[in-house]
């Protein structure tokens, strides 16, 4: 197989993954609140509770798991192996999470707590090494930004199939019950992310290697105070998902019942989830020309323009989806660029202190990503309790109020606090001279496996720490 062919086999095949991982995720961050409430029928602060406990836990297994990927050797590489290993166990979970067991009010709860956990613990199997996986795919920054960009494509792709699809197949598939019409349509979102992992793991090849000596979890922590930009860059995740787990959860919510009309709110969601690729299609061109924070803040300065326009329209319709469509372009760009940006601070650690740990900084952006969504559950549930939120019936004025905070105020705030945190963001200036001398290291120290080779064994030298040159 020539480089060429190779290079977009690998392109189709990790955004295979990202489209598997948001075919559930989807799911979960636009139904699941709603299918606990209105067809489990569990109380919002019940619910508020469990998705606050569920996510600290989840991040402490992202944290395990970026320890598990850097201490993994295997002939396929770190990162690859869990795409085979956990594509199973998260297909299986996703469709027990959205059934509902004749178990009365009390073992619903705790059933609920069993498989919302194992799902989230099964998602953290597959998508951490999806992170971590990027800076041994490639050294080439503009591929990086490539590859990226195909992550966001067919994630769009994979959240547009549950926006568009999710409540007509409901209707379709449950004859008249709910809750028949979610497990079926989550068996079949299920089977077909299940096979695209097989897809991914066929696809990918971890060919960038840094060898060097075994570093302990002691050593690979501590290399992460000296990491500055990787503070900033962690910081901005509790904001910048924090809004977009505030807006997922609340957006059924609010074309429901503050706007009056479900059937729109399938269709802001399919326009959330698609019209962010024209955003994504437009990153890697318009990165050749401008520093990535720079496009990550533009991306910002869209959305928000594009959530103020939602809140100015109230229920005016055709402005109301033109604010949709705005904050879903400005949406694209930001997170197309953040999954770029993601990789740079682990070849900065890697550069600075002689230790890459590029599986600990993906699990701890995970685990960080968690506690945004942790948080943004938890808060939303609680302003609904604090409404009166009663569900399947016309709401008070505070319930309202309540959802409109969720879908509209809070998410705003959380897009200007994200834009002054990334303000101090500087590693795209000094980035190519960090690239280069982590290539010219690499060519003393490492060699690049070829394609069919399995990965050589046995510790080698470390990096040479590089302190002296900041």
């Amino acid at each position: 197989m020539n480089a060429v062919s190779f290079k977009w086999r690998q392109r189709f095949g990790y955004g295979a993954a990202d489209f598997a991982c948001n075919l559930i995720w989807q799911m979960i961050t636009l139904y699941l609140m709603i299918f606990y409430t209105d067809v489990v029928g569990l109380a919002a602060a019940q619910v508020s509770i469990l998705f606050l406990v569920t996510r600290i836990v989840d991040g402490v297994a992202d944290a395990l798991m970026g320890v598990i990927i850097d201490k993994t050797k295997t002939r396929w590489g770190k990162s690859r192996p869990y795409f085979l290993i956990g594509a199973i166990p998260f297909g299986l979970l996703s469709i027990l999470t959205f059934y509902i067991p004749d178990v009365g009010p009390a073992g619903q709860l705790i059933y609920a707590y069993i498989t919302y956990m194992g799902l989230s613990i099964a998602y953290t199997m597959v998508n951490i090494p999806l992170a971590s996986i990027l800076p041994s795919l490639t050294s080439d920054a503009q591929e990086r930004t490539v590859l990226a960009t195909f992550r966001i494509i067919f994630s769009c792709i994979g959240a547009t199939v549950v926006s568009v699809l999710t409540f007509p197949l409901v209707q379709i598939l449950g004859g008249g019950s709910v809750s028949r019409g979610y497990f079926l349509t989550i068996l079949i979102f299920a089977v077909v992310g299940t096979m695209m992992f097989f897809v991914t793991f066929k696809n990918v090849e971890e060919k960038v290697k840094i060898r060097q000596r075994k570093i302990s979890v002691k050593q690979s922590f501590g290399s992460l105070r000296q990491n500055r930009p990787w503070h900033i860059f962690g910081l901005n995740i509790v904001f910048m998902f924090g809004g977009v787990f505030f807006q997922s959860g609340a957006l059924i919510y609010y074309f429901t019942y503050y706007v009056g009309d479900t059937s729109l709110g399938a269709l802001a969601a399919g326009l959330t989830s698609f019209v962010p690729l024209a955003g994504v299609f437009a990153t890697p061109f318009i990165a050749r020309f401008m520093y990535k924070r720079t496009l990550f803040m533009i991306g910002s300065a869209i959305n928000l323009a594009g959530i103020l326009v939602m809140w100015m329209a109230g229920v005016h319709i055709p402005l109301l989806m033109t604010g949709v469509v705005i904050a879903a372009i400005g949406g694209g760009l930001r997170q197309s660029i953040y999954f770029s940006m993601q990789a740079d601070p682990v070849d900065y650690g890697e550069w600075k202190t002689g230790i890459s740990a590029a599986g600990l900084i993906s699990a701890l952006n995970g685990f960080i990503g968690k506690v945004a969504m942790a948080l943004a559950g938890a808060i939303s549930g609680w302003l609904l309790t604090w409404g009166g939120y009663v569900p399947n019936q016309t709401q008070a004025t505070n319930a309202l109020f309540a959802i409109q905070l969720n879908y509209i105020i809070i998410p705003a705030f959380t897009v200007v606090v994200s834009m002054i945190i990334m303000a101090f963001y500087n590693l795209d200036k000094k980035f190519g001279q960090i690239r280069a001398e982590l290539d010219e290291v690499a060519q003393k120290y490492t060699k690049e496996w070829p394609l069919e080779e399995a990965a050589p064994n046995g510790a080698a030298v470390q990096l040479q720490t590089r302190e002296e040159r900041i």
